[in-house]
C-alpha cells in the first residue's frame, strides 16, 4: 500500500466557525479543511504518490482534457456517526469497483480499489470533526477523476488526478422526510450503447434543463422514460425506482445500462427478500404504473440514492395530468426500509450482511 504525504494546513478553520458551518449545513455547500490527491502519469508507471493536504483549487492547464472531451468521473458516499463515536462507511468496496467501472466505460485508468478507500479514511481521520450533530446528518464523501493532460487530440488522456473532498450535509430534500412529487420529463437521459451505467458528470448535466422543468413545476425530482420506446420507467435525476404492490410483489428496473446501478437499490433488493417481498428486476412502463395507481393495485413507490437513501414517490406528474401513489404520504415498507437501513448505516441495527466498515 502506497503511504500518504500529509501536508501542514496553514489556516484550518477555527472551531467557532466550522461548528457554525456544520449546525445548519444543507447538503453540498459546506466542505471540510482536506483533501487527498492521487496523480496518474502513463509515463512514470501510472499512479504517484497520494497527499493529503488543504484544500485548494485545482491547477489545470487551459488544454487539459477534461475540459474539452469530458473525461471525469465521480462517485458518492456518506461516513455516518456511530452510537459509540466511530464514523462507519456503508459498503465502500462497491463504489470503488462502481468507480473502476465507470473508467473503464471511459477509457481512464483504474485505481487500486485498496487506494480508493485507503484515500476516504486519510480524509475521514483529518476531517472527522466535521460531522454534523443534525438529524439526517453524515459527512457526504465525493471521490472524483479528472483527465489533467494538455492535450487536444481526441484520444484517452495519459495523466489524471484522484481527489477526494468532503461535505457536511443534512437532509437532501428541502421537504425532509415527506413524499416527494415528480415530474415526466419529455428529455432522454441516456440510450442504449451510451454512459448511462457509468457515474460521469455528462450524464448529470443533461439532467439539468429537465430537473430545473420539474422544479419550476412545483415538483422535487424528474423521471427519465427510456429513449428507445419513450414509455419504460427508467430512473429519477438520480434515485433508482421501487414499486410495491398490493400482492406483496416489486418490481424495480432492470439493469440495462442505460441506468445507473446504485448500491441503495442493491441492498433494498437483499432487504426487500428478507421482509419476504419477492423483488423483480422486470421493465415496468409509465401506462401501468398510472393504471396501477389508479386501480390501487400499486401501494407504494420509493426512490433510493446514497444522497436521499429512501424517499416515498407521491404524485407523479407530466403532460397528461397527475396521479398520486396510495394516499400520497409514506407507505409502510417505505418506511420500514429507511429506518432499517439508515439504522445499519448509523450502527444502530445490527449490520448481518458485513455492509459497515468501521474507520
Amino acid at each position: 500500500m502506497m503511504q500518504f504525504t500529509r501536508l501542514p494546513h496553514p489556516s484550518p478553520t477555527p472551531d467557532a466557525t466550522r461548528d457554525a458551518l456544520i449546525a445548519d449545513p444543507g447538503f453540498g455547500t459546506v466542505f471540510t479543511d482536506h483533501m487527498v490527491v492521487i496523480d496518474y502519469d502513463e509515463a512514470l508507471g501510472g499512479w504517484q504518490t497520494p497527499t493529503i493536504g488543504p484544500r485548494q483549487p485545482i491547477a489545470l492547464d487551459p488544454a487539459a482534457s477534461v475540459l474539452h472531451y469530458a473525461q471525469e468521473i465521480f462517485e458518492g458516499l456518506k461516513a455516518y456517526r456511530h452510537p459509540d463515536g466511530a464514523l462507519g462507511l456503508f459498503r465502500p468496496e462497491a463504489n470503488a469497483a462502481r468507480f473502476n467501472a465507470s473508467a473503464e466505460r471511459l477509457a481512464m485508468p483504474a485505481l487500486p480499489p485498496e487506494l480508493f478507500i485507503a484515500a476516504i479514511r486519510e480524509l475521514l481521520a483529518a476531517d472527522g470533526n466535521w460531522y454534523p450533530a443534525v438529524e439526517g446528518g453524515a459527512l457526504y464523501l465525493r471521490p472524483f477523476m479528472i483527465a489533467t493532460e494538455a492535450f487536444l487530440g481526441v484520444r484517452p488522456a495519459r495523466q489524471y488526478k484522484f481527489i477526494v473532498i468532503a461535505s457536511p450535509a443534512g437532509n437532501y430534500f428541502k421537504s425532509g422526510a415527506k413524499a416527494v412529487s415528480i415530474w415526466i420529463s419529455d428529455y432522454t437521459r441516456a440510450a442504449p450503447g451510451g454512459t448511462g451505467a457509468a457515474k460521469c458528470g455528462g450524464n448529470y448535466a443533461a439532467s439539468l434543463v429537465p430537473t430545473g422543468q420539474a422544479f419550476a413545476k412545483g415538483h422535487d425530482q424528474v423521471l427519465f422514460l427510456d429513449a428507445a420506446h419513450r414509455k419504460w420507467i427508467e430512473e429519477l435525476g438520480g434515485m433508482n425506482l421501487f414499486f410495491v404492490f398490493a400482492d406483496g410483489t416489486v418490481i424495480t428496473p432492470p439493469l440495462t445500462g442505460t441506468i445507473l446501478p446504485g448500491i441503495t437499490r442493491d441492498s433494498l433488493i437483499a432487504m426487500l427478500g428478507e421482509q419476504g417481498l419477492a423483488v423483480s428486476e422486470s421493465p415496468y412502463s409509465i401506462d401501468q404504473w398510472r393504471a396501477d395507481a389508479q386501480s390501487g393495485h400499486l401501494v407504494e413507490v420509493l426512490a433510493c440514492g446514497t444522497a436521499a437513501v429512501v424517499t416515498a414517490v407521491g404524485k407523479v406528474a407530466g403532460p397528461d395530468g397527475e396521479f398520486t401513489i396510495g394516499a400520497g404520504g409514506i407507505g409502510q415498507t417505505t418506511a420500514k426500509l429507511r429506518e432499517t437501513l439508515v439504522g445499519i448505516q448509523t450502527g444502530r441495527i445490527a449490520d448481518t450482511h458485513g455492509w459497515v466498515m468501521r474507520i
